[in-house]
């Protein structure tokens, strides 16, 4: 009988470790969560359900796409309801390889798409995260005239409600070249940007969220002031500026963003502790939407700063900014449909996850957990502040007849 019940045990294992292979390698969130009218798939690395890699980065990428091609199946939808796809890669030097496989992949009217290097991803080479929308009517890609289209992706993605902007670079669009000039390299990513919007209709002034993600070679300050000339003061976007490791084209700096179509549909919230921001709104309505952007440990006031040495304290200091946030918009982490969780050691992964679970009733969120740069000297300076060794910044639903939100399976 003992051998029976060993020999059922040992069946029923097998049956449900492909199961098991098949989950987000930081086991952070589901495959995804539907709601709002758009999934949101959680960042997809290379394994195959068995837990193998496939030999060559061709079909590491091919691999990525199927096992979101398969969340996506699993809600009913196909890849021609993907809208936007933000691709992270440790090395950028596979770009063109990475640009074969989408064209094949996505031979007509492929999504949006945002690349970046980063210094490690759960599952090397690369991970991918995505956005499917339900109702295909209004869905469109966006060409631009004094920009070179690609097969790979589409410069952005028009749904009937919001516009995806791919991954604008800091390069001449003409000569495809990178100036020597950091503000030079900029306009040209914020000039690339507002061309899309502008081919679609719209204008910087729809934006509700950004992504500037820039390498050590473009000085922050010079990147703020340009970028603060570009939108109302107090009411620009939603924003997570990002240092990484390296951009495709060797460009130093790139935008990537979602504008919303109807600009009665837009709203910025900030809370009462928080003044008014030249580069950044807290967070951006966008319908029933709610983009908020990257939060750290960082304690707000005229005294601010990250003052923990370790990774659980600033999380716990970096949820409370973001309810903050969310109560601002009268919303709570229930709500919270995708989170980009970006580390400065994956191997800080379980100590972040022990605090950040404790914020979801049920469910955490989808998400897409990175490590962008190299470790940082975790060293306090003179102030006795400490770098971060944590940002998240999430995406909300607000609960209303058209907006329910639930996990996908």
């Amino acid at each position: 009988m003992t051998r029976v019940v060993a020999l059922l045990f040992l069946c029923l294992l097998v049956s449900v470790f492909p199961l098991f292979a098949q989950q987000p390698s930081s086991a952070l969130g589901p495959h995804g969560f539907d709601g709002g009218g758009y999934l949101y798939i959680s960042a997809q690395g290379p394994l195959r359900a068995d837990g193998t890699l496939p030999a060559n980065f061709s079909d590491q990428v091919r691999q990525s796409l199927d096992n979101i091609k398969k969340i996506v199946g699993s809600a009913g939808l196909s890849m021609d309801h993907v809208v936007y796809l933000q691709v992270y890669l440790e090395d950028t030097s596979h770009y063109r390889e990475l640009n074969d496989v989408f064209a094949s992949y996505f031979p007509k009217d492929p999504p949006a798409r945002g690349v970046l290097g980063v210094s490690k991803v759960p599952e090397a080479p690369l991970q991918i995260t995505a956005v499917a929308v339900r109702d295909l009517t209004g869905k469109q890609p966006v060409a631009v005239p004094n920009i070179t289209s690609s097969k790979a992706y589409s410069l952005g993605m028009l749904t009937h409600d919001r516009l995806f902007v791919s991954t604008m670079l800091g390069t001449d669009p003409e000569k495809g070249t990178v100036p020597q000039d950091p503000a030079a390299q900029v306009n040209f990513a914020l000039d690339q940007m507002k061309s899309v919007l502008q081919a679609a209709g719209l204008s910087l002034a729809n934006m509700v969220f950004v992504n500037p993600y820039l390498t050590s070679q473009i000085p922050a300050r010079t990147m703020n002031q340009l970028y603060a000339q570009r939108f109302e003061f107090g009411n620009t976007p939603a924003r997570a500026t990002i240092e990484v490791s390296s951009l495709p084209e060797g460009a130093q700096i790139a935008y990537t963003g979602v504008a919303v179509r109807d600009l009665s549909q837009r709203r910025a919230v900030r809370p009462k502790n928080m003044p008014p921001s030249p580069t950044a709104s807290p967070c951006v309505f966008a319908g029933d939407t709610l983009y908020c952007s990257a939060k750290s440990g960082f304690i707000p006031g005229p005294n601010g700063g990250v003052y923990s040495a370790s990774t659980a304290d600033q999380t716990r200091q970096t949820m409370r900014n973001l309810l903050d946030n969310l109560e601002e918009a009268d919303m709570n982490f229930d709500q919270v449909v995708f989170t980009t969780i970006y580390l400065d050691d994956l191997k800080d992964t379980p100590e972040f996850a022990a605090v950040y679970r404790k914020y979801f009733k049920v469910t955490p969120p989808a998400q897409a957990t990175l490590q962008q740069l190299p470790s940082a000297d975790r060293k306090a300076d003179a102030q006795g502040h400490y770098p971060d060794l944590e940002q998240v910044s999430l995406i909300a639903i607000r609960a209303s007849a058209n907006a329910n939100i639930h996990p996908l399976p």
